[in-house]
């Protein structure tokens, strides 16, 4: 059982790491990392023998440690594949190549990248804009994203995001009951655009609109 996590937020895929290893409860966790020989990573890919305790493996970042390290993963993928143990490789950024040989043989691949920073600044604009109420701000906001090509799914992402920020730091009795009313109607939305026949977009110009 092959699982692959990478990308550049790290935290992001050490959480990932961490949930998948707490599914498998009380077993013994090998992690094998760019400091280790390559006589360690050999024993830990020839498999944990007839009589070993359960166990899982944790690569992490074996692959862009030396040329060495990166042939011998890339000959096992096929075995850790059809293992019954879980091993999860774990790296910050790979070549293409690299990563498709991978995935042909992972159950999972997931990749976890962090925010530039016009990102981020853009999500706390749109964020903060329905926190404060502030239509104009939020419109405004709105058609710069479509402007710039962003999907109406990514802009309604944020928009849900920054609904559920503003009920979780609520302060007050006003504040958490608006955060619900506005996560609770940009639930629905999506629904309900599609069962009007109605594009998201224009659903979420609707919602600008009306709920400021």
């Amino acid at each position: 059982m092959l699982h692959f996590l990478y990308g550049t937020d790290r935290e992001k895929v050490r959480e990932r790491r961490d949930a998948l290893l707490g599914m498998l409860g009380a077993v013994q966790v090998v992690r094998i990392t760019d400091a280790h020989s390559l006589d360690d990573l050999r024993a830990v890919l020839q498999g944990p023998g007839m009589f070993a305790e359960p166990r899982a493996v944790v690569l992490d970042g074996t692959l862009s440690a030396s040329d060495e390290a990166h042939a011998l993963v890339v000959a096992a993928l096929p075995a850790l594949a059809t293992a019954k143990e879980m091993t999860i490789i774990v790296e910050g950024t790979l070549d293409a190549e690299t990563r498709k040989s991978i995935e042909k043989y992972a159950e999972t691949s997931e990749r976890f990248d962090a925010l530039k920073a016009a990102e981020e600044k853009t999500i706390f604009a749109l964020a903060n804009a329905l926190q404060r109420g502030d239509k104009k701000g939020l419109w405004i906001g709105l058609m710069r994203e479509y402007a710039k090509g962003a999907a109406p799914e990514a802009v309604h992402g944020l928009l849900f995001w920054g609904a559920k920020q503003m009920v979780l730091r609520a302060r007050d009795e006003k504040t958490l009951m608006r955060g619900q009313l506005l996560v609770s109607r940009l639930a629905a939305l999506p629904h309900e655009a599609r069962r009007k026949g109605e594009d998201l977009s224009y659903a979420l110009e609707r919602f600008v609109l009306s709920t400021m």
